[in-house]
């Protein structure tokens, strides 16, 4: 039995159900609406693609001896931006927060070379990869004894020791020598305090484009490589897609291996 007034607080109830229901839907509809802005229907409408960079790692985004804001990373940006019908505007900050502000939403991506992992694809999406790096080991080019990375055991190998690279060298037998980054290790490698070192497919085609009459060379390359791409926050699969478009076209006019080879002297899409 109901008892008295049991079917109207039944009603009642029910109402104020849906009530909640709709409220919770708004709530909901409110959520996504903000999820999604900074899409590209957004960024269409205010004529600016806000692109998140760096401005201090050269050659990808850096500020030339004019203090222009030049590089790789931010010519393909602006590349991108003029096929989706708007203007590139770079927005700078330190690489420690550089991808937290995609969070915050103080742009609409992030280009400065972030590579794509399992990790970052977890909570961000990204572009098709638009750069790869690879490991190289770099030698004199008299060494005629260094010919493969297995070649390295009880060699001396100039190397950031908790880099990537360091570690690598490690593995394969190498005595580091440690340094504080890329400069350094090709300077104690010219001066003939170490052998070898490894390090970035990339930092060494931008070295060799800066000093051509360097005298050292690679002696191999690992045979994968790490991809870069445009990051972007979940959610907005029309400017994913528009932004892959765009890469696309870039590629296919020519217009990437034109910037590839400003830069790098070489192809470095693969």
């Amino acid at each position: 039995m109901l008892g008295r007034g049991g079917w109207s607080d039944r009603n009642a109830m029910g109402n104020d159900m849906k009530k909640l229901n709709a409220v919770l839907a708004l709530g909901l509809s409110v959520l996504t609406v903000a999820a999604q802005a900074g899409g590209l229907d957004d960024i269409r409408k205010a004529g600016v693609l806000k692109i998140g960079t760096e401005g201090t790692y050269a050659p990808f985004t850096y500020h030339n001896a004019s203090g222009e804001l030049t590089g790789f990373d931010v010519e393909l940006g602006q590349a991108i931006a003029k096929r989706l019908g708007v203007k590139a505007q770079f927005v700078e900050g330190k690489w420690d927060g550089l991808i937290a502000g995609l969070d915050v939403k103080r742009y609409d991506v992030v280009i400065n070379e972030v590579a794509i992992t399992d990790a970052r694809r977890q909570k961000y999406d990204f572009s098709e990869p638009y750069i790869v790096s690879k490991a190289v080991l770099i030698v004199r080019d008299d060494n005629r004894e260094i010919k493969r990375f297995e070649d390295l055991k009880g060699r001396k190998s100039a190397n950031t020791l908790t880099s990537n690279f360091g570690k690598l060298a490690q593995r394969y037998g190498a005595e580091v020598v440690p340094t504080q980054g890329f400069n350094e290790s090709v300077a104690l490698l010219e001066s003939g305090r170490v052998e070898t070192t490894i390090n970035d497919s990339l930092s060494f085609l931008d070295f060799k484009k800066k000093q051509p009459a360097s005298r050292l060379k690679v002696a191999a390359t690992e045979a994968n490589g790490d991809a870069s791409g445009v990051l972007l926050r979940k959610g907005n699969p029309e400017l994913k897609a528009a932004i892959d478009k765009a890469l696309a076209s870039i590629k296919a006019d020519g217009s990437y291996l034109k910037l590839s080879h400003k830069y790098f002297g070489a192809d470095v899409s693969r």
